[in-house]
Protein backbone atom coordinates (compact mmCIF):
# COMPACT_ATOMS: atom_id res chain seq x y z
CA UNK A 1 0.00 0.00 0.00
CA UNK A 2 2.93 2.37 0.51
CA UNK A 3 3.73 2.05 -3.19
CA UNK A 4 0.12 2.84 -4.08
CA UNK A 5 -0.28 5.85 -1.81
CA UNK A 6 3.15 7.44 -2.24
CA UNK A 7 3.89 6.64 -5.87
CA UNK A 8 0.61 6.08 -7.70
CA UNK A 9 -1.62 8.37 -5.69
CA UNK A 10 0.34 11.29 -4.28
CA UNK A 11 3.11 11.40 -6.89
CA UNK A 12 1.65 10.22 -10.18
CA UNK A 13 -2.02 11.20 -9.92
CA UNK A 14 -1.77 14.45 -7.94
CA UNK A 15 1.86 15.57 -8.25
CA UNK A 16 1.84 16.53 -4.58
CA UNK A 17 5.25 14.96 -3.98
CA UNK A 18 8.34 14.63 -6.15
CA UNK A 19 10.30 11.38 -5.98
CA UNK A 20 13.87 10.46 -6.86
CA UNK A 21 14.08 8.45 -10.13
CA UNK A 22 15.47 5.44 -8.28
CA UNK A 23 12.57 5.47 -5.83
CA UNK A 24 10.03 5.90 -8.62
CA UNK A 25 11.38 2.93 -10.49
CA UNK A 26 11.49 0.78 -7.37
CA UNK A 27 7.81 1.51 -6.77
CA UNK A 28 6.94 0.73 -10.41
CA UNK A 29 8.81 -2.57 -10.23
CA UNK A 30 7.27 -3.52 -6.89
CA UNK A 31 3.74 -2.72 -8.08
CA UNK A 32 4.33 -4.75 -11.23
CA UNK A 33 5.28 -7.78 -9.14
CA UNK A 34 2.70 -7.44 -6.38
CA UNK A 35 -0.34 -6.16 -8.29
CA UNK A 36 0.37 -6.04 -12.01
CA UNK A 37 -0.89 -2.43 -11.90
CA UNK A 38 -0.23 -0.10 -14.79
CA UNK A 39 0.79 3.43 -13.75
CA UNK A 40 -1.02 5.20 -16.59
CA UNK A 41 -4.25 3.29 -16.08
CA UNK A 42 -4.35 3.82 -12.32
CA UNK A 43 -3.46 7.50 -12.63
CA UNK A 44 -5.98 8.22 -15.38
CA UNK A 45 -8.84 6.44 -13.62
CA UNK A 46 -8.12 8.24 -10.36
CA UNK A 47 -7.97 11.65 -12.03
CA UNK A 48 -11.24 10.86 -13.79
CA UNK A 49 -12.75 9.97 -10.42
CA UNK A 50 -11.86 13.39 -8.99
CA UNK A 51 -13.07 15.21 -12.09
CA UNK A 52 -16.47 13.47 -12.13
CA UNK A 53 -16.92 12.42 -8.51
CA UNK A 54 -20.32 10.99 -7.54
CA UNK A 55 -21.73 11.30 -11.06
CA UNK A 56 -22.60 8.68 -13.64
CA UNK A 57 -19.20 9.39 -15.22
CA UNK A 58 -17.32 8.47 -12.03
CA UNK A 59 -15.53 5.14 -12.65
CA UNK A 60 -16.20 3.89 -9.13
CA UNK A 61 -18.74 5.84 -7.10
CA UNK A 62 -20.66 3.78 -4.51
CA UNK A 63 -23.24 6.57 -4.44
CA UNK A 64 -24.04 5.76 -8.07
CA UNK A 65 -23.04 2.11 -8.48
CA UNK A 66 -23.88 0.88 -4.99
CA UNK A 67 -21.61 0.19 -2.03
CA UNK A 68 -21.62 -3.58 -2.44
CA UNK A 69 -20.56 -3.38 -6.08
CA UNK A 70 -17.57 -1.18 -5.31
CA UNK A 71 -16.55 -2.85 -2.05
CA UNK A 72 -16.48 -6.38 -3.44
CA UNK A 73 -16.00 -5.71 -7.15
CA UNK A 74 -13.99 -2.50 -7.12
CA UNK A 75 -11.13 -4.06 -9.06
CA UNK A 76 -13.58 -4.97 -11.82
CA UNK A 77 -14.67 -1.33 -12.04
CA UNK A 78 -11.02 -0.38 -12.50
CA UNK A 79 -10.52 -2.95 -15.23
CA UNK A 80 -13.62 -1.75 -17.07
CA UNK A 81 -12.47 1.87 -16.94
CA UNK A 82 -8.95 0.94 -18.03
CA UNK A 83 -10.33 -0.24 -21.37
CA UNK A 84 -11.73 3.21 -22.11
CA UNK A 85 -9.14 4.78 -24.37
CA UNK A 86 -10.71 8.24 -24.04
CA UNK A 87 -10.06 8.19 -20.28
CA UNK A 88 -6.48 7.05 -20.82
CA UNK A 89 -5.76 9.79 -23.33
CA UNK A 90 -7.41 12.63 -21.43
CA UNK A 91 -6.32 11.82 -17.89
CA UNK A 92 -3.16 9.75 -18.31
CA UNK A 93 -0.74 12.54 -19.25
CA UNK A 94 2.66 12.69 -17.60
CA UNK A 95 2.90 9.00 -16.75
CA UNK A 96 5.92 6.79 -17.63
CA UNK A 97 6.34 5.94 -21.30
CA UNK A 98 9.83 4.46 -21.38
CA UNK A 99 11.02 1.17 -22.87
CA UNK A 100 10.29 -0.85 -19.73
CA UNK A 101 6.77 0.52 -19.48
CA UNK A 102 5.99 -0.18 -23.13
CA UNK A 103 7.68 -3.59 -23.41
CA UNK A 104 7.54 -5.10 -19.92
CA UNK A 105 5.28 -3.52 -17.31
CA UNK A 106 2.25 -2.76 -19.50
CA UNK A 107 2.07 -5.82 -21.79
CA UNK A 108 3.30 -8.37 -19.25
CA UNK A 109 1.51 -7.61 -15.99
CA UNK A 110 0.84 -11.32 -15.41
CA UNK A 111 4.56 -12.01 -15.64
CA UNK A 112 5.19 -9.72 -12.67
CA UNK A 113 2.73 -11.42 -10.33
CA UNK A 114 3.97 -14.84 -11.49
CA UNK A 115 7.51 -13.80 -10.61
CA UNK A 116 6.26 -12.73 -7.17
CA UNK A 117 4.69 -16.15 -6.65
CA UNK A 118 7.95 -17.88 -7.52
CA UNK A 119 9.86 -15.65 -5.08
CA UNK A 120 7.32 -16.28 -2.28
CA UNK A 121 7.48 -20.05 -2.76
CA UNK A 122 11.27 -19.96 -2.89
CA UNK A 123 11.41 -17.98 0.36
CA UNK A 124 8.62 -19.63 2.37
CA UNK A 125 8.00 -22.99 0.74
CA UNK A 126 4.41 -24.15 0.31
CA UNK A 127 3.11 -21.46 2.65
CA UNK A 128 4.50 -18.98 0.15
CA UNK A 129 1.40 -19.61 -1.96
CA UNK A 130 -0.71 -18.27 0.91
CA UNK A 131 1.59 -15.26 1.27
CA UNK A 132 1.28 -14.63 -2.46
CA UNK A 133 -2.52 -14.96 -2.38
CA UNK A 134 -2.75 -12.40 0.43
CA UNK A 135 -0.53 -10.02 -1.54
CA UNK A 136 -2.69 -10.39 -4.62
CA UNK A 137 -5.92 -9.70 -2.71
CA UNK A 138 -4.74 -7.07 -0.21
CA UNK A 139 -4.14 -4.08 -2.47
CA UNK A 140 -7.08 -4.54 -4.88
CA UNK A 141 -9.51 -5.06 -2.01
CA UNK A 142 -8.35 -2.20 0.19
CA UNK A 143 -7.40 0.31 -2.53
CA UNK A 144 -10.20 -0.39 -5.00
CA UNK A 145 -12.85 -1.71 -2.62
CA UNK A 146 -12.54 -0.23 0.84
CA UNK A 147 -11.25 3.25 -0.03
CA UNK A 148 -13.42 3.80 -3.09
CA UNK A 149 -16.41 2.14 -1.45
CA UNK A 150 -16.51 2.75 2.29
CA UNK A 151 -14.46 5.94 1.84
CA UNK A 152 -17.45 7.45 0.04
CA UNK A 153 -20.12 5.94 2.23
CA UNK A 154 -19.25 5.66 5.92
CA UNK A 155 -17.11 7.60 8.40
CA UNK A 156 -16.67 11.16 9.57
CA UNK A 157 -16.14 14.39 7.64
CA UNK A 158 -13.81 17.19 8.65
CA UNK A 159 -14.81 19.26 5.64
CA UNK A 160 -17.95 19.72 3.56
CA UNK A 161 -16.42 19.27 0.12
CA UNK A 162 -18.80 18.71 -2.79
CA UNK A 163 -18.79 14.90 -2.71
CA UNK A 164 -19.61 12.09 -0.30
CA UNK A 165 -16.02 11.33 0.78
CA UNK A 166 -15.49 10.22 4.38
CA UNK A 167 -12.57 9.63 6.70
CA UNK A 168 -12.83 5.95 7.62
CA UNK A 169 -10.49 6.27 10.59
CA UNK A 170 -8.39 9.08 12.10
CA UNK A 171 -5.37 6.77 12.08
CA UNK A 172 -4.20 5.98 8.58
CA UNK A 173 -2.06 2.90 9.14
CA UNK A 174 -3.62 -0.22 7.62
CA UNK A 175 -4.27 1.47 4.25
CA UNK A 176 -1.23 3.76 4.46
CA UNK A 177 -3.12 6.96 5.25
CA UNK A 178 -5.77 6.52 2.58
CA UNK A 179 -8.30 6.10 5.38
CA UNK A 180 -8.34 9.93 5.56
CA UNK A 181 -10.34 10.17 2.37
CA UNK A 182 -12.45 13.24 3.12
CA UNK A 183 -9.28 15.18 3.91
CA UNK A 184 -7.82 14.07 0.59
CA UNK A 185 -10.86 15.05 -1.46
CA UNK A 186 -10.88 18.45 0.21
CA UNK A 187 -7.18 19.05 -0.44
CA UNK A 188 -6.31 16.66 -3.31
CA UNK A 189 -2.97 18.32 -4.00
CA UNK A 190 -1.71 17.91 -0.44
CA UNK A 191 0.99 15.31 0.15
CA UNK A 192 -0.16 15.07 3.77
CA UNK A 193 -3.58 13.51 4.28
CA UNK A 194 -3.93 14.15 8.02
CA UNK A 195 -5.43 17.54 8.85
CA UNK A 196 -6.26 17.36 12.56
CA UNK A 197 -3.78 17.03 15.46
CA UNK A 198 -5.21 13.64 16.44
CA UNK A 199 -5.02 12.18 12.92
CA UNK A 200 -2.08 10.11 11.71
CA UNK A 201 -1.04 9.45 8.12
CA UNK A 202 1.64 6.79 7.87
CA UNK A 203 2.08 7.57 4.18
CA UNK A 204 3.18 11.08 5.16
CA UNK A 205 5.61 9.55 7.65
CA UNK A 206 7.24 7.61 4.81
CA UNK A 207 7.40 10.74 2.66
CA UNK A 208 9.16 12.59 5.49
CA UNK A 209 11.65 9.72 5.80
CA UNK A 210 12.28 9.83 2.05
CA UNK A 211 12.75 13.61 2.31
CA UNK A 212 15.38 13.17 5.01
CA UNK A 213 17.15 10.71 2.72
CA UNK A 214 17.04 13.23 -0.13
CA UNK A 215 14.73 11.03 -2.21
CA UNK A 216 11.47 13.00 -2.03
CA UNK A 217 10.13 16.52 -1.77
CA UNK A 218 6.58 17.39 -0.80
CA UNK A 219 5.18 20.12 -3.02
CA UNK A 220 2.16 20.94 -0.88
CA UNK A 221 0.67 20.13 2.51
CA UNK A 222 -2.56 21.97 1.77
CA UNK A 223 -3.46 25.63 2.28
CA UNK A 224 -2.91 27.13 5.71
CA UNK A 225 -4.54 30.24 7.12
CA UNK A 226 -2.39 32.35 9.40
CA UNK A 227 -3.81 34.59 12.09
CA UNK A 228 -2.22 37.80 13.32
CA UNK A 229 -3.01 38.69 16.95
CA UNK A 230 -4.55 42.14 17.19
CA UNK A 231 -5.35 42.39 13.48
CA UNK A 232 -8.88 43.77 13.22
CA UNK A 233 -8.92 45.27 9.74
CA UNK A 234 -9.57 43.41 6.52
CA UNK A 235 -7.36 43.68 3.47
CA UNK A 236 -6.78 41.81 0.23
CA UNK A 237 -4.56 39.29 2.00
CA UNK A 238 -7.41 38.52 4.40
CA UNK A 239 -9.71 37.85 1.48
CA UNK A 240 -7.20 35.57 -0.25
CA UNK A 241 -6.47 33.70 2.98
CA UNK A 242 -10.16 33.02 3.57
CA UNK A 243 -10.64 31.97 -0.05
CA UNK A 244 -7.61 29.68 -0.14
CA UNK A 245 -8.70 27.81 2.96
CA UNK A 246 -12.45 28.12 2.52
CA UNK A 247 -13.17 24.50 3.47
CA UNK A 248 -11.52 24.89 6.86
CA UNK A 249 -13.22 28.26 7.29
CA UNK A 250 -16.61 26.66 6.62
CA UNK A 251 -15.80 23.83 9.04
CA UNK A 252 -15.04 26.48 11.66
CA UNK A 253 -18.33 28.20 10.83
CA UNK A 254 -20.19 24.96 11.49
CA UNK A 255 -18.34 24.35 14.74
CA UNK A 256 -18.25 27.88 16.15
CA UNK A 257 -21.46 29.40 14.79
CA UNK A 258 -23.95 26.68 13.91
CA UNK A 259 -23.30 24.24 16.76
CA UNK A 260 -23.50 26.73 19.67
CA UNK A 261 -26.69 28.25 18.33
CA UNK A 262 -28.28 24.84 17.85
CA UNK A 263 -27.47 24.03 21.49
CA UNK A 264 -29.07 27.30 22.59
CA UNK A 265 -32.16 26.62 20.52
CA UNK A 266 -32.42 23.10 21.95
CA UNK A 267 -32.58 24.52 25.47
CA UNK A 268 -35.47 26.76 24.48
CA UNK A 269 -37.29 24.28 22.27
CA UNK A 270 -40.36 22.48 23.51
CA UNK A 271 -40.80 18.75 23.10
CA UNK A 272 -42.55 19.21 19.76
CA UNK A 273 -39.62 21.13 18.26
CA UNK A 274 -36.64 19.35 19.81
CA UNK A 275 -36.32 16.62 17.18
CA UNK A 276 -36.44 19.23 14.42
CA UNK A 277 -33.83 21.49 16.04
CA UNK A 278 -31.58 18.54 16.92
CA UNK A 279 -31.21 17.71 13.22
CA UNK A 280 -30.05 21.26 12.47
CA UNK A 281 -26.41 20.76 13.45
CA UNK A 282 -25.92 18.17 10.73
CA UNK A 283 -28.29 19.43 8.06
CA UNK A 284 -27.28 23.10 8.14
CA UNK A 285 -23.60 22.18 7.76
CA UNK A 286 -23.94 19.88 4.76
CA UNK A 287 -22.65 20.88 1.35
CA UNK A 288 -25.54 21.94 -0.90
CA UNK A 289 -24.50 19.38 -3.52
CA UNK A 290 -25.15 16.55 -1.06
CA UNK A 291 -28.63 17.65 0.02
CA UNK A 292 -31.41 15.83 -1.82
CA UNK A 293 -35.05 16.88 -2.06
CA UNK A 294 -35.94 15.25 1.25
CA UNK A 295 -33.00 17.03 2.84
CA UNK A 296 -34.17 20.36 1.47
CA UNK A 297 -37.58 19.75 3.01
CA UNK A 298 -35.92 18.98 6.34
CA UNK A 299 -33.88 22.18 6.17
CA UNK A 300 -37.03 24.19 5.44
CA UNK A 301 -38.68 22.62 8.48
CA UNK A 302 -35.67 23.53 10.64
CA UNK A 303 -35.58 27.12 9.42
CA UNK A 304 -39.30 27.55 9.98
CA UNK A 305 -38.81 26.42 13.58
CA UNK A 306 -36.12 28.99 14.41
CA UNK A 307 -35.56 32.49 12.98
CA UNK A 308 -32.01 32.53 14.39
CA UNK A 309 -31.11 29.27 12.66
CA UNK A 310 -32.56 30.69 9.48
CA UNK A 311 -30.31 33.72 9.85
CA UNK A 312 -27.08 31.77 10.28
CA UNK A 313 -28.04 29.44 7.43
CA UNK A 314 -28.61 32.41 5.14
CA UNK A 315 -25.24 33.84 6.15
CA UNK A 316 -23.60 30.51 5.47
CA UNK A 317 -25.08 30.56 1.96
CA UNK A 318 -23.93 34.14 1.46
CA UNK A 319 -20.40 33.34 2.63
CA UNK A 320 -20.20 30.47 0.16
CA UNK A 321 -21.40 32.90 -2.49
CA UNK A 322 -18.39 35.10 -1.77
CA UNK A 323 -16.12 32.37 -3.20
CA UNK A 324 -17.83 32.83 -6.56
CA UNK A 325 -16.46 36.38 -6.72
CA UNK A 326 -12.84 35.21 -6.90
CA UNK A 327 -12.76 35.39 -10.69
CA UNK A 328 -13.78 39.07 -10.60
CA UNK A 329 -10.58 40.17 -8.87
CA UNK A 330 -9.15 40.74 -5.42
CA UNK A 331 -10.87 44.05 -4.71
CA UNK A 332 -14.35 42.76 -5.47
CA UNK A 333 -13.68 39.66 -3.40
CA UNK A 334 -12.57 41.86 -0.51
CA UNK A 335 -15.61 44.13 -0.82
CA UNK A 336 -17.97 41.17 -0.80
CA UNK A 337 -16.28 39.73 2.28
CA UNK A 338 -16.37 43.09 4.07
CA UNK A 339 -20.07 43.47 3.32
CA UNK A 340 -20.73 39.97 4.63
CA UNK A 341 -18.84 40.68 7.85
CA UNK A 342 -20.61 43.99 8.39
CA UNK A 343 -24.04 42.43 7.94
CA UNK A 344 -23.11 39.44 10.10
CA UNK A 345 -22.10 41.69 12.99
CA UNK A 346 -25.35 43.61 12.68
CA UNK A 347 -27.38 40.46 13.43
CA UNK A 348 -26.45 40.67 17.10
CA UNK A 349 -25.81 36.90 17.20
CA UNK A 350 -22.79 36.51 19.47
CA UNK A 351 -21.29 33.41 17.84
CA UNK A 352 -21.53 35.06 14.43
CA UNK A 353 -19.90 38.24 15.73
CA UNK A 354 -17.04 36.22 17.25
CA UNK A 355 -16.57 34.44 13.94
CA UNK A 356 -16.29 37.78 12.13
CA UNK A 357 -13.65 38.96 14.61
CA UNK A 358 -11.62 35.85 13.88
CA UNK A 359 -11.99 36.30 10.12
CA UNK A 360 -10.46 39.77 10.39
CA UNK A 361 -7.27 38.34 11.88
CA UNK A 362 -6.61 36.09 8.87
CA UNK A 363 -3.78 36.71 6.43
CA UNK A 364 -1.53 34.77 4.09
CA UNK A 365 1.02 32.66 6.02
CA UNK A 366 4.16 34.25 4.59
CA UNK A 367 2.95 37.69 5.66
CA UNK A 368 2.33 36.46 9.18
CA UNK A 369 5.93 35.22 9.43
CA UNK A 370 7.44 38.44 8.09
Amino acid sequence: MISVTVYLHRHSAHRSVELHPVLKHFFRFWLWMTTGMNTKEWTAIHRKHHATCETAEDPHSPQVMGLSNILWRGAEAYRAASKNEAIMQRYGAGTPDDWLERHVYTPHGVLGVALMMIIDVALFGAIGLTVWAVQMVWTPFFAAGVINGIGHFWGYRNFECADASRNISPWGIVIAGEELHNNHHTYPNSAKLSQKPWEFDIGWMYIRIFEMLGMAKARSKGPVVAQVPGKNTMDVDTAWAVLNDRFRVMAKYSRDVVSPLVEQELERAGNARRSVVRAAKRMLSRADELVDEAGQDKISEILDASPKLQTIYEFKQRLQGVWAKRSAGAEELLNELKAWCCDAEATGIQSLQSFVAEIRSYTMPQLARA
